[in-house]
């Protein structure tokens, strides 16, 4: 992929795309660390169109009534467990605050999307050598 390029990501909830079982969706539920810090709620989940995967959480933090939100991008691979209410991540609330600003806009760019997965310490899926979920 070209690193100026746009990865073919789109919304869950602006496509037509079918997530294979139902608990999948993860929308609307509560994000925590896997130490139980809450960070916020996953607003969307961006899919690979290609592919037909989810590739990140689209999560919304900080903020009150709306105002102060930051929204976040956290690659699918930092899940370690999805409850009822629940879904935590394998990461601190130090490391996800300091993660690379998402304006949810704007069409993300490879680099973008590459500098996201390096600060959470992933290697992109779409590099050669990867594997995916």
């Amino acid at each position: 992929m070209d690193s100026n390029s746009a990865l073919p990501l789109v919304k869950l909830s602006r496509s037509d795309f079918e997530l294979q079982y139902a608990d999948e969706d993860v929308r609307g539920l509560q994000v925590v660390t896997v130490s139980g810090d809450p960070i916020g709620r996953v607003d969307d989940l961006l899919v690979d169109k290609e592919e037909q995967v989810v590739r990140f959480l689209e999560v919304g933090a900080g903020g009150f009534l709306g105002l102060g939100e930051r929204t976040c991008l956290i690659p699918i691979e930092a899940v370690s467990d999805v409850d009822e209410l629940h879904v935590y991540v394998d990461l601190s609330r130090e490391h996800l605050a300091a993660a690379p600003l998402h304006n949810p806009h704007v069409v993300q760019t490879g680099s973008y999307l590459n500098d996201v997965y390096e600060h959470y310490g992933y290697p992109p899926p779409w590099t050669p050598g990867s594997e995916t979920r």
